[in-house]
């Protein structure tokens, strides 16, 4: 291979990768309806990335706001944990998800190990 087939070949590579990479960023607001045991709740998500590290604050109807905490990216696949108290009751939910494209995440929270809820978020533009 010529050099010059190798610098444009390492080139399309590159900026392939940072498509990839960009495509995979969580940080920004996200938005979701999903229905429950208790019923239909709406979510904001405001995330920050720094490294593979996942902060930021989330927003429900039934819950008010709360931190991100324990938040970690690896790849497509994202995780963190949401502390609320629903009726004077403290609940530790944790979210596993997978960034399915630039605008959409796909998550299953697991709340207090009680009930598995799907939801999907997606990108507020």
């Amino acid at each position: 291979m010529s050099r010059r087939a190798l610098i444009v070949t390492v080139a399309v590579i590159l900026t392939a990768s940072v498509a990839i990479l960009r495509a995979a960023d969580p940080t920004g607001r996200w938005a979701s309806t999903f229905p429950t045991e208790i019923g239909e709740q709406q979510y904001t998500f405001d995330f920050v990335v720094k490294g593979t590290t996942l902060t930021g604050t989330i927003k429900g109807n039934l819950t008010g706001e709360s931190p991100v905490t324990e938040g970690k990216i690896d790849g497509d696949k994202i995780t963190f944990v949401e502390s609320v108290t629903f009726m004077e009751m403290p609940l530790r939910i944790t979210y596993s998800g997978v960034m399915t494209s630039a605008d959409e995440i796909k998550f299953t929270r697991n709340v207090a190990d009680l009930a598995n809820e799907p939801l999907v978020a997606k990108r507020v533009k």
